[in-house]
């Protein structure tokens, strides 16, 4: 497969169960090196560039690695030092409003529920104020109400950076996407912009004809 993204660009990736949506992005977040081909972040290969380029997208993986016996609050402080961020504090809050959290930051981490461990996860991701967004299933668990959040959100934080997100709900590629990627065992069976206008049931139906 062969794609690029640009600033101001929402992508959604789609595909059915076993399609390779979480190992493109493993692969394009370094956490998997590629057989053959090359992933580039701003420009820069994601091996060989050393830890720097690294800093530059943040990622909210399929499987949220979170430190259960961390108090939210404790996690995101820690995320703040690894990725030495300026006005660690004020960034901190910044965050946690925008990804509503304040409730629970005096909560540990092993007491959240799935809803609030995604966000977490998300919060992580948005900490060190990355140019581009990597995003696995970034509203699975979450409800209708915080799902909306969430999607206001990513639409908000669109004009600054570049957002790549795996969904299995079409719906959510429809709200918010510039772009959409289909894939199928592997391959990129579609990559195409998102017309606003285009009919309802447009992209499900081509969803279907490709991936059956």
């Amino acid at each position: 497969m062969d794609f690029s993204l640009g600033r101001g660009e929402i992508c959604a990736l789609l595909g059915p169960n076993g399609a390779g949506k979480s190992t493109l992005l493993r692969i394009l977040t370094g956490s998997l090196r590629p057989v053959q081909g090359e992933a580039r972040v701003c420009g820069e290969p994601v091996y060989g560039a050393g830890g720097e380029v690294r800093r530059r997208f943040g990622y909210l993986p399929e499987h949220n690695p979170l430190y259960p016996d961390m108090y939210v609050v404790e996690y995101l402080d820690f995320i703040a030092r690894i990725y030495a961020v300026p006005r660690r504090v004020e960034r901190m809050r910044e965050v946690v409003a925008r990804t509503l959290l304040g409730e629970v930051l005096a909560k540990p981490v092993r007491a959240l529920s799935r809803g609030f461990r995604q966000r977490l996860g998300l919060a992580a991701a948005l900490l060190p104020d990355p140019e581009v967004l990597v995003l696995d299933e970034p509203l699975s668990g979450l409800d209708p109400n915080q799902q909306e959040q969430i999607l206001a959100l990513l639409a908000e934080l669109r004009e600054k950076k570049c957002i790549l997100f795996s969904t299995h709900t079409i719906g959510e590629a429809e709200k918010i996407a510039t772009r959409v990627l289909i894939l199928c065992r592997g391959e990129l069976r579609e990559n195409r912009l998102v017309n606003s206008a285009e009919p309802a049931g447009l992209l499900e139906k081509q969803f279907r004809d490709l991936t059956r």
